[in-house]
C-alpha cells in the first residue's frame, strides 16, 4: 500500500489550547500533509498560532464562515497569517448553514452570489488597506455550482462529509488541470473512528453526523449522492420532532461512504480509497469510541 499521509483536523478546545499547539507540532513531526481548523473555538486564531509553532506543514481554516466578521478584518488577518507563515496558509471559507447563522442573528443571502461578492470584496479590501498578499482562498463545497465557482474565483475547494461514491460526479465539473494539477486544492473532511469494536466506531460516527443529516443542504446533497430513502426518513423524523431517531436512519452503506471506521488496517485502506477517488488532501477528523480528543489522536497516530 502506498504511504500517502492525509491531513488532520484540529480544534483548540478551551482549557487544552496549549496542549493543542503541542499536538500540532507532533502532527508536523510525524509528517502528515496538513492541519486544517474548523470554525469552532476560532479556527483563525488557531491558524495564527500555527504559523509560529510549526515550520513546514501546510495549514488552513476548514472552514471560516464568511458572515461572522467584516471582510476588512478577514483580509487583514488572512494576509498576516499568509505572510508570517511564509505562504503555508490556506484560507478556507464557506457560507455555513442557515440555522447556525440564525442563532447568531446573522442574515444570509444566496450562497453563490454571497460567496462571489465576498471573494471580490476580500481582494478589494486587501488592496485598499495595503495589507499585502492574500493566501489561496479555498471554497467550502457540496454541489456542482459551488464546485464550479471554486475553480472560477478560488484556489481550491473542500468538502465536509462528502460521499466517496459520488466524487467522480462532483469533480467532473472541474477542468482536468484543476483535478490533476498540484496548484488547486481538493480536500474533504472525513469523520474517522478507529476501534476493533466496529459497531462502537460506527455509532460514534453516526452521532457525529446526525445533526448534519438534518440540515437541508446536506440532506439534499446526500439524496443527490443516492441516499434518498435514508435522507427522506431523516427529514421526516426531524419534522416530527423525533431527533433521537435520526441516527438509526443513517445506514451502514451510507456511513461507509461518508466516514471511516473500524480497525487500523481498514481505516488505512479507506484513506487510500479517498485519494483514489480524487481527493488530493483527505482531512481526517479523529474521534474515539471510548475517549476524548487527545485519545482520538493517539489512536490515529498508532496506525502509521
Amino acid at each position: 500500500m502506498a504511504d500517502r499521509k492525509p491531513a488532520l483536523s484540529l480544534a483548540a478546545v478551551p482549557t487544552r489550547r496549549l496542549r493543542t499547539l503541542e499536538l500540532a507540532k507532533e502532527i508536523e513531526a510525524r509528517g502528515f500533509s496538513g492541519i486544517y481548523c474548523p470554525s469552532m473555538n476560532d479556527g483563525l486564531a488557531l491558524c495564527e498560532a500555527l504559523a509560529f509553532v510549526t515550520n513546514e506543514v501546510r495549514f488552513g481554516t476548514s472552514i471560516a464562515p464568511i458572515y461572522t466578521r467584516h471582510v476588512n478584518d478577514f483580509a487583514q488577518v488572512a494576509a498576516f497569517i499568509h505572510e508570517v507563515s511564509k505562504g503555508r496558509f490556506d484560507f478556507g471559507v464557506g457560507v455555513s448553514h442557515a440555522p447556525a447563522m440564525s442563532r447568531l442573528g446573522v442574515q444570509t443571502g444566496k450562497p453563490l452570489s454571497d460567496m462571489r461578492t465576498f471573494v471580490s470584496e476580500l481582494g478589494e479590501a486587501a488592496e485598499r488597506g495595503r495589507v499585502g498578499e492574500l493566501p489561496p482562498v479555498v471554497l467550502a463545497t457540496l454541489r456542482h455550482r459551488m464546485i464550479k465557482l471554486s475553480e472560477e474565483i478560488g484556489g481550491g475547494m473542500v468538502f465536509a462529509n462528502g460521499a466517496r461514491s459520488h466524487m467522480a460526479d462532483s469533480l467532473s465539473v472541474l477542468s482536468s488541470e484543476a483535478r490533476e494539477g498540484s496548484d488547486f486544492f481538493i480536500g474533504n473532511m472525513i469523520p474517522t473512528c478507529i476501534s476493533d469494536d466496529e459497531d462502537a466506531a460506527k455509532e460514534r460516527n453516526r452521532r457525529t453526523l446526525a445533526s448534519y443529516a438534518m440540515l437541508p443542504n446536506y440532506n439534499n446533497y446526500w439524496k443527490e449522492a443516492g441516499y434518498v430513502e435514508e435522507m427522506d426518513a431523516v427529514a421526516k423524523a426531524a419534522r416530527e420532532g423525533r431527533v433521537k431517531d435520526v441516527p438509526k436512519y443513517l445506514t451502514d452503506r451510507w456511513l461507509a461512504d461518508t466516514t471511516l471506521f473500524g480497525s487500523a488496517s481498514k481505516v488505512r485502506e479507506g484513506i487510500e480509497a479517498w485519494f483514489d477517488a480524487g481527493i488530493k488532501t483527505p482531512i481526517i477528523v479523529p474521534s474515539s469510541a471510548s475517549g476524548g480528543q487527545m485519545q482520538a489522536f493517539e489512536e490515529f497516530f498508532g496506525i502509521w
